[in-house]
This record gives C-alpha cells, structure tokens and sequence, in this order.
C-alpha cells in the first residue's frame, strides 16, 4: 500500500524511530469541509491535532489500520427521500452533556497514541482516552443526562492567555432533522464516528462551512469568524458558537481515513427549497449541533483554541448510545415532528407524553 509516495513501512519505520509520520508526509487538502462525493478506498487526508495526516496503524475497532471500519450490517438499497412530511417547525431533542475531563487525545484521529493530538476538551462518556472503541465506551459512566447515552463528544480546549476555560453545566447538544422529511431519518449505528470541520481550515472556510450557524458570539455580537476582540464584561455574558454536523450517511462505513468522507450535508433538491440527502450518502441520521457557551469575557485578545485561532474550531461525535433508547427519542421527537428536550418532552405538546422517565432513563 502506498500513501502519496510513502510506502507503508516507511511510515512504521518512521513510527518505530520515534518520528510523527505526520511529519514525514503531511496532507492539506481536506481544509474544506466534508465532501458530498461517495467514500472510496483511498488515502485521503485525515483531521489531527495541528496538520493533516494518514494514519496506518491498527488500533481499535480498525484491525487492518487501513483507516475504514465497515457497518455491520451495511445499510443498502437506501434512496434519498424527496417526500414532503406534514409541516412541523420543530424536529428535534437535546442531549446535554457535561465536561468530564481535558487531555492530548484523540480517538478517532490518533486512535492508540495518547498526547499525540492537540488538546481537547470531552463530554459525555467519562472514559473517553486515546485508547477508547466502541466495545469500551458503550455502557460507561456519562455526564449527559440520560444514562444510555455513552457517547463521546468533544472539542479543542479553549484558552485565556494560560487558563484553561472549561463550558460550566450541561452544554446543549442538538439531535435534529437536517432533511425536509424528518420522517425519514433514523438513529446512528452503533460505533459510528466522525469529524466535523477542521483544525487547518481558513476563516473564508469556516465562514462558508456547511455546518456554520452563527460563528462566535457574546452580547450583541455575532457571525464572528474569528473570536471578537472584546465581549461585555458582565456575569451573564459568554462566549458561544453553534456547529452543526453532516446528517446523511453512506450506509457502508462507520469511519473512513478521513473521518469525513462516509458523512455528507443534505443537499438542496433542485427547483425546491427542501434539503435531502445526496444519492452518494442516502441515510437520513439525527444531526447533531453543538451549542456550546465559554464562562470568559471582557478583553478576548489573548483567547484561543488549543488548535490555533477562533476559525479552527471543529469537533468529535462517538457513537455509543443504548439502542433502544436512541431509537425511542429519534422516532418520539425528530420523526415525530416535535421539539423535545432531553427527556423527550414537548411542553407545547404534553399530550404526546416524554421518552424518558424522571431520571432520564426509558421505562
């Protein structure tokens, strides 16, 4: 096997000495964000901690280290949805998550190489490691409020000066429809993960990034690209961004060497305003969106991300949720058309009733 020129054992070789392989051959062409063109069994660049690189070393759920982990089953025959559902506003519920811990991990990008990555923060599953597979993380201790969701969540840390600013509290995290018939979609496989922007995109590519929602924020400024110079100095005032991920999946892989190419953004179907999933990728999933809010204002000029400046940012999703309670607040609040909170309540709607009981768990 071949990866631009380097030959696999020049790449262990340069592992075995110690030296990163991502300096031995570095990529850059996945600044942009994830591509809409189906997954195919390539080297492709790969999201790390400060530059793109390829990983060839089995670790984990991928035992023959060449970067793709095939569904079990894979999902086929599937054709993208152009059915227009009844009108519902809301499609959606939370599952807010807790910080649990920081460290130089990365399981999807470095996965067996603890401190090879760019720091990060983690949410959800409090097990979270370099080492961390499916098998390890599912059923483990969390932080979001229900218990079944043992998924790992996470981001570059965030820095004032030399301080490490830690989200205070449950930070929000969407589960919604990204197509136009929210009936369509379904719950993420088990073990699925992927990356969502990247560390080396510019500000332009944040900026026009499928998943930009309304950049960083505080007080009365928004569509920041990059972190605002100054934000008001008052206790109920912190900094925000929102990112949303890709939604529709290719049913075959549930990561690829790029940890982006089984993943897409829905598309516009022509002449319409309705969003469905490409031919290439024609699973509808939830699609998660971070809405995470920073305790720190005042003077920005020294506040930045562990992977570099404000339009850096990017993210981390690990699948592990228990799947029938997964598959009970997808079908209860986003193909049900409903605006559910973490339990799966719609206070608009109390007739329809909540997933989950009062300790967030499934009857």
């Amino acid at each position: 096997m071949r990866i631009r020129g380097r030959t696999l054992s020049a790449l262990l070789l340069a592992t075995a000495l110690g030296v990163s392989a991502l300096s031995v051959d570095a990529f850059t062409a996945a600044a942009s964000g994830p591509s809409d063109a189906p997954a195919v069994r390539t080297a492709v660049p790969s999201h790390t901690g400060h530059v793109m690189g390829a990983s060839a070393l089995p670790s984990g759920d991928d035992a023959d280290g060449d970067g793709y982990i095939p569904a079990n089953p894979q999902v086929t025959g599937v054709i993208p949805s152009q059915a227009v559902p009844p009108q519902a506003y809301f499609h959606e519920f939370q599952a807010n998550c807790s910080v649990t811990h920081t460290a130089s991990d990365d399981p999807i990008v470095y996965p067996g190489q603890p401190g090879a990555s760019h720091d990060h923060t983690f949410m959800g599953n409090t097990g979270t490691n370099a080492h961390s597979t499916t098998a390890s993380l599912t059923g483990g201790p969390t932080t979001c409020n229900a218990p079944a969701d043992s998924s790992a969540y996470w981001m570059p840390s965030l820095y004032k000066g030399d301080q490490k600013i830690l989200p205070v509290g449950p930070q929000v995290i969407y589960y919604k429809s990204g197509v136009t018939d929210y009936r369509s979609v379904r719950p993420f496989p088990k073990g699925l993960r992927f990356v969502v922007g990247s560390p080396m995109q510019s500000a332009q590519e944040f900026r026009s990034h499928k998943g930009f929602v309304e950049g960083w924020e505080c007080g009365d400024s928004f569509f920041n690209v990059d972190f605002p110079a100054s934000c008001p100095s008052r206790p109920d005032v912190q900094l925000n961004i929102r990112f949303q991920a890709p939604s529709c999946w290719n049913g075959l892989y549930l990561d690829t060497p790029d940890h982006k190419s089984h993943m897409a953004y829905p598309v516009v179907k022509p002449g319409t305003n309705d969003n469905m999933c490409p031919a290439s990728h024609p699973v509808a999933l939830p699609m998660i969106e971070f809405k995470m809010a920073f305790p720190v204002n005042g003077d920005m000029s020294q506040v930045r991300l562990s992977s570099g400046r404000g339009y850096s940012f990017h993210y981390d999703f690990f699948n592990a949720w228990e799947e029938r309670t997964l598959k009970a607040l997808v079908d209860h609040c986003v193909v049900g058309g409903l605006q559910c909170d973490t339990r799966g309540y719609d206070q608009n709607h109390p007739e329809r009733g909540a997933v989950l009981d009062s300790d967030h768990r499934l009857p």
